[in-house]
């Protein structure tokens, strides 16, 4: 993570992303400098200069930030009305809260709680979520509450999505599935309204269900890694955020094979997360653009 974007007082993030056009980097960094403010990074991107969709992120600082933040938003609606562009706007110093939802495996869970500790990702976690209590002892060494939310055999996952979703109502940006095993339903995901990351093993759908890693033994793969996205509807289908393999030989073991690809895990969430956190990540029909 680009530690350097951590929580800076006085200086926001500004996303734009619409219909490509002449004229619209000129806007945006002509209303930055009438804002009395000055471009740290810029970075932009456009899919197709004629008539294609245009995306652009900028940092910059401004003295008293939060005392011009409605100036700047009220002149940002007046100046992107006319080119039909949607922004957002954020205080780099506030950080995101992050919800974490666990299962047993630990890997993915406790490399987020020692990346934030360490301060490495610009968020706070209000609380971890899980259906069994194996982490709890770890996940409250971490000063982070932790609450245990059983899920019942069967495919009635209602009652505990209600919980889960009485838990987060109010007190979350953004959810994170940490090698969560549950399929969350779309009523669910509906009613949350806030993004949810996933992370899994990047053999779907070539080795679902149990024992993936095993399953790519057989088959004598040559490569293992990890799949980061954004959850939707579709199952394992929403848009990517992150990926990553590392290579394996017919020598390493199953055992080998899931080591390695935890360590995959770890990475490529993490880095998503300091991604998403850093608003770094515009989402655009199914797929994401990342600067």
């Amino acid at each position: 993570m680009s530690i350097h974007d951590i929580a800076r007082a006085d200086h926001a993030c500004l996303i734009v992303h619409g219909p490509d056009q002449p004229g619209l980097v000129a806007a945006v960094t002509a209303l930055i400098t009438r804002n009395d403010a000055n471009i740290v990074t810029l970075d932009q991107y456009s899919d197709n200069p004629a008539g294609g969709a245009f995306f652009q992120r900028v940092v910059f600082h401004r003295t008293d930030l939060s005392a011009a933040l409605p100036a700047i938003e009220a002149d940002l609606e007046k100046t992107l009305g006319p080119y039909e562009m949607s922004w957002r706007l954020t205080d780099q110093s506030i950080p995101k809260r992050m919800a974490v939802l666990a299962s047993t495996s630990d890997h993915c869970l406790l490399d987020l709680l020692w990346r934030h500790r360490r301060g490495e990702l610009s968020v706070t976690i209000p609380m971890v979520i899980s259906n069994h209590t194996t982490t709890a002892e770890d996940v409250r060494s971490f000063g982070v509450p932790f609450f245990h939310v059983p899920s019942r055999p069967g495919p009635d996952k209602s009652a505990a999505e209600a919980e889960i979703l009485r838990l987060l109502d109010g007190n979350v940006d953004f959810v994170v599935l940490a090698r969560y095993m549950q399929i969350l339903s779309e009523d669910f995901i509906a009613k949350l309204g806030v993004p949810v990351i996933n992370i899994h093993h990047s053999f779907l759908p070539a080795f679902i269900g149990a024992g993936p890693y095993k399953k790519a033994k057989e088959r004598g793969v040559k490569l293992v890694g990890a799949t980061c996205h954004y959850v939707t509807a579709d199952l394992d289908e929403g848009p990517i955020i992150e990926q990553d393999v590392v290579r394996v030989t017919h020598a390493d073991t199953a055992a080998d094979l899931q080591r390695r690809g935890a360590d995959v895990e770890r990475a490529v969430l993490s880095r998503a997360v300091a991604w998403h956190a850093e608003d770094r990540v515009i989402r655009h029909g199914n797929h994401t653009i990342v600067f």
